[in-house]
């Protein structure tokens, strides 16, 4: 089976982010996603609890789209790439990540061993040229290049500075109920 790891923030979920799980199941570029909401990031100071994160993104989760718990212990991608291949030792697993993550991934913490899985790249509308030229860098035949998925223009951080469009309407109604994102909500 194969199966894709979306690892995010996911602070909080959108629409966006689980129409890209579905396009990769429709298009059977894999069979099922397992979310995985960090417990912590690098560059993100403003991350709400992951047992809130993960209580979000049950609400979009359907028969192939999986909320993981389990694995989100881990510091940094390649340790969670790694726990999950023990779990799922006759799998095939895919890092899935946006075109903004492409240009820092040569910083990530044992590059090398991220490299031993397939990536997923879903273009954004980045220059292309510019992905493909950092892909062959780190050597095309680990990456698969999603460009015809037409994006949902939205981020995590315009739902925390309160827009509500894209995003499932009992996913505002948990940010309200439990007081997230307090200055809008």
């Amino acid at each position: 089976m194969k199966i894709g790891v979306f690892v995010g923030s996911f602070n909080p979920p959108h629409d966006g982010h689980i129409k890209i799980a579905k396009h990769l199941i429709n298009k059977k570029i894999v069979d099922i996603i397992l979310l995985l909401p960090t417990p912590g990031y690098w560059n993100k100071q403003d991350l709400v609890d992951v047992r809130h994160r993960i209580n979000m993104l049950k609400i979009y989760e359907e028969d192939k789209i999986i909320v993981d718990d389990i694995h989100n212990d881990y510091p940094y991608t390649y340790l969670v790439l790694n726990s999950l291949k023990k779990d799922y030792q006759d799998d095939d697993l895919y890092l899935i990540l946006g075109s903004d993550n492409i240009f820092n991934l040569n910083k990530w913490k044992n590059i090398n061993e991220i490299l031993q899985y397939k990536i997923i790249v879903i273009n954004r509308g980045d220059n292309i040229i510019k992905i493909n030229s950092y892909i062959e860098k780190l050597g095309k035949s680990h990456f698969i290049l999603i460009n015809n998925f037409s994006y949902i223009n939205i981020s995590s951080s315009e739902i925390r500075n309160g827009r509500r469009e894209n995003i499932n309407p009992k996913i505002i109604s948990y940010i309200e109920k439990n007081k997230l994102y307090k200055n809008n909500y």
